[in-house]
């Protein structure tokens, strides 16, 4: 394992994802819904990319507390300087919303126990479509071998066979009644966010999910928009804080090509770093910048 580049400011968090390929497109669901909340809070923050397989063995060097229950060591994971480091998704859009209270994101609201419910069911009725287009077309030879061999046996076969078995057209009749419940909530007060015109978490969750499955397949996403508008919607409307990083040049690259590569509207290409440009690291194995 070899971090490259420098570490960030004292002040600054790092964030640890996923790595992919194509200059590490951010593309993990969970490690999404930190990253929209980060910066929607324009809290200035780096990046570290992680192999799959160097999870847990990275992390234990680094002394990271494991989960309480569930697999020890979870992606997305951040690091406060004078805090250290924190697991979970949830437990840290709780403390980042405690240490950064401006601009306010509703963590809990009455309608984020029916996002969890949802949001799972329509990752799983479609999962035999994605899931095979996952593995060959984002990750990185390291962590295809590991996740073929660990969602292996999830699903009780060849993820590449699983696809060809299941992946039918009931996979899309399994997911349109889920989706049309997502529709009502999203259009319950005029949308395009669950409460109006503003986010909280809960809209976040669908968010990262829509980013993830048009990151694996675009054709995918588009038939989701086809059955429930609103779904489109929501992801428009969230673009503005689904960079990348708002403060990340990729090196030799410049801030043009990251910015298109994020697909924001044309009007971003010109927006001023708020704070220090942070450097990249990568852990596992090396991706040219």
């Amino acid at each position: 394992m070899s971090p490259a580049g420098t570490q960030a400011t004292s002040s600054e968090l790092t964030l640890y994802d996923l790595a992919s390929q194509d200059h590490c497109a951010s593309w993990s669901h969970n490690a999404l819904k930190t990253r929209l909340l980060l910066n929607y809070k324009e809290i200035p923050y780096k990046t570290t990319w992680i192999e799959y397989p160097d999870i847990e063995p990275t992390f234990k060097s680094l002394k990271v507390q494991p989960n309480a229950s569930g697999i020890q060591y979870t992606i997305p994971t951040i690091q406060i300087p004078e805090l250290g480091y924190v697991q979970d998704s949830s437990t840290i859009a709780t403390l980042l919303e405690h240490r950064y209270p401006s601009p306010s994101l509703k963590i809990e609201t009455p309608e984020l126990s029916q996002v969890e419910d949802l949001i799972p069911k329509l990752q799983l009725s479609i999962r035999p479509l994605w899931l095979p287009l996952l593995a060959k077309g984002l990750l990185n030879d390291a962590s295809r071998v590991y996740f073929e061999e660990t969602r292996k046996e999830r699903v009780g076969m060849d993820i590449y066979e699983y696809g060809e078995k299941e992946g039918k057209e009931k996979c899309w009749e399994d997911t349109e009644p889920v989706v049309r419940e997502l529709g009502k909530l999203l259009k319950a007060k005029g949308g395009p966010f669950i409460e109006g015109d503003t986010p909280t978490y809960a809209d976040f969750f669908i968010v990262a999910t829509l980013q993830m499955i048009n990151r694996i397949d675009a054709k995918i996403f588009a038939r989701l928009v086809e059955m429930e508008d609103s779904l489109g919607k929501i992801l428009t409307k969230s673009l503005p804080f689904s960079t990348l990083s708002r403060w990340t040049i990729w090196p030799n690259k410049g801030l043009v090509q990251m910015v298109e590569k994020q697909e924001l509207p044309p009007q971003s290409k010109n927006f001023v770093p708020l704070y220090q440009v942070p450097t990249h690291q990568t852990i596992g194995t090396h991706l040219e910048h």
